[in-house]
């Protein structure tokens, strides 16, 4: 805080006729930073909407049931899934609607609304990033024929490279067409939408279907006839590597902020790190996510470690440990945990509580959180799990880590300006300067910091419970905090400590 500052606040308080004294905050601990994710899948309407024939204000009420137990388990991020197949759950001039969303691709809610722009708004209320979860090749899910497609999907407008495979329908990630479409649909979203993040998970080429190869054979000919070298295997992976790197640039070159995150498989092949056996990725889907991590093409990588701890062939800590080591552009790595497995698989609750127990061990390693699979587990409380978390793991809300790569330039966050107490209540000028995304309110116990809530932009007052030593920050979109100011409540009144 500058001198400006500091007379400012002191005259204020002086007019105010409330006590002031001078203070550091430089010797507390304020509490660490950790992402705390949990994917919304919409595909077969796994988490939302429960039914693609509910009405607008049953889905609304559904989003924000979400979007409230979220908050009141003290998660910061959803990874929304809107791009499920070829389609939108949002308004888009370039992609049809879902029909997860009306049961008819193509048709727009009614009474209409976009469930992005809600999700986005609401989500920023209560305090919770909105990440974006594209697919980029499923043309359609569970089902293989074009027939009830609109005519500006994917699968309509590029037949000659919409195949069948398997029970699925599937774009091919070689054409130069399809990579431009997945493009278009994510800058366009990124463009318009107030989004914190692009997610995309582990679909890459399909997972294989036992005696058939994907049919792209005749793609891979005009490859070679036009002179390429690289074998299938290598020619495949250079395809999915040119869409990864081209969407990373793409982002950052229309908003610095926005995070681009994957959760690839969780193994990346056998035996990496040694003793790891199971499903090799780079191989069977062409996804080089080591690679993406190492070139620093990712914000985030989540990669699915949807084991135990301890079986050896499959150990979650071994598999993290191994990832964290690939990070060589200091990129974060959050752990992707299957919270669902507690219902399906009956793991104790005790068995997610010692990932997190674990991943948080490696916090000095970029390992700074977690995403967990999927949100109706919580929203259900099954087995008790949102009890669980609520009671031992997420105990206090959290800030998401800040990236520092993505924040070099930005302008410094402001400071709360005229804060002023009256008994418990703290009041403070609105920020007009459009930086602060949140205000962060801490409750010191000892020398550390406990976050007591985080409170929507343009939030101005907050009543405290008891007496004791608080602080707020303003909190800028890239998850930066100003300088505290620390406020010293008692029965007598209360001070301002300016830090």
């Amino acid at each position: 805080m500058n001198a400006n500052m500091y007379c400012k606040l002191l005259s204020i308080l002086l007019l105010a006729a409330v006590q002031t004294q001078i203070g550091t905050c430089e010797d507390s601990v304020w509490p660490p930073r950790e992402f705390r994710g949990v994917w919304v899948a919409t595909v077969a309407n796994i988490d939302w909407p429960t039914s693609r024939h509910h009405t607008t204000d049953q889905q609304k009420t559904q989003l924000l049931t979400i979007l409230d137990k979220a908050k009141e388990l003290h998660f910061n991020a959803i990874v929304f899934q809107v791009r499920p197949a070829g389609d939108a759950l949002y308004n888009s001039s370039v992609e049809p609607w879902s029909e997860y969303l009306t049961g008819t691709q193509g048709r727009a809610p009614s009474p209409y609304y976009d469930p992005l722009q809600f999700a986005v708004e609401e989500g920023h209320k209560r305090g919770i990033e909105v990440h974006t979860w594209f697919n980029p090749y499923r043309a359609r899910s569970a089902n293989t024929s074009t027939s009830g497609l609109a005519s500006n999907h994917m699968a309509k407008r590029f037949p000659d490279y919409a195949y069948i495979y398997g029970h699925d329908l599937w774009m091919d990630p070689s054409a130069k067409v399809v990579q431009d479409q997945t493009y278009t649909v994510i800058m366009d979203v990124v463009k318009r939408y107030d989004i914190d993040g692009v997610h995309f998970d582990d679909y890459f080429y399909p997972y294989p279907v036992s005696g058939h190869d994907f049919p792209d054979t005749h793609s891979y000919h005009e490859y070679t006839a036009g002179g390429g070298h690289l074998s299938l295997a290598d020619w495949r992976r250079e395809n999915v590597d040119t869409l990864i790197h081209r969407i990373y640039n793409g982002i950052k070159a229309i908003k610095m902020n926005v995070k681009f995150g994957i959760s690839p498989f969780g193994i990346w092949r056998p035996d990496n790190p040694p003793g790891i056996h199971g499903f090799d990725s780079y191989s069977s889907l062409y996804a080089d996510s080591k690679k993406w991590l190492q070139e620093g093409w990712v914000d985030y990588l989540a990669p699915q470690l949807y084991w135990k701890i301890d079986p050896p062939q499959q150990s979650f800590t071994a598999l993290l440990d191994w990832w964290l080591q690939q990070s060589k552009q200091h990129r974060h790595v959050y752990a992707g945990m299957f919270a669902g497995n507690t219902l399906l698989k009956h793991w104790p609750l005790t068995e997610i509580g010692s990932q997190i127990t674990e991943s948080r061990a490696r916090s000095g390693r970029l390992c700074l959180g977690d995403i967990q699979f999927s949100m109706k587990y919580f929203r259900d409380n099954s087995v008790g799990i949102s009890d669980y978390f609520k009671q031992n793991l997420y105990q206090n809300p959290a800030l998401c880590p800040e990236m520092s790569w993505l924040t070099a330039d930005l302008p410094s966050v402001p400071n709360p300006s005229n804060l002023t107490i009256t008994g418990h209540r703290l009041t403070w000028n609105k920020d007009n300067s459009r930086v602060i995304y949140l205000w962060s309110i801490y409750k010191k116990r000892a020398d550390v910091w406990d976050m007591l809530v985080l409170l929507d932009k343009d939030a101005v007052t907050h009543n405290v419970a008891s007496n004791g030593e608080y602080a707020i920050r303003g909190v800028d979109r890239s998850n930066r905090e100003s300088d505290p100011a620390v406020v010293h409540i008692t029965d007598a009144g209360g001070s301002l400590i300016i830090g």
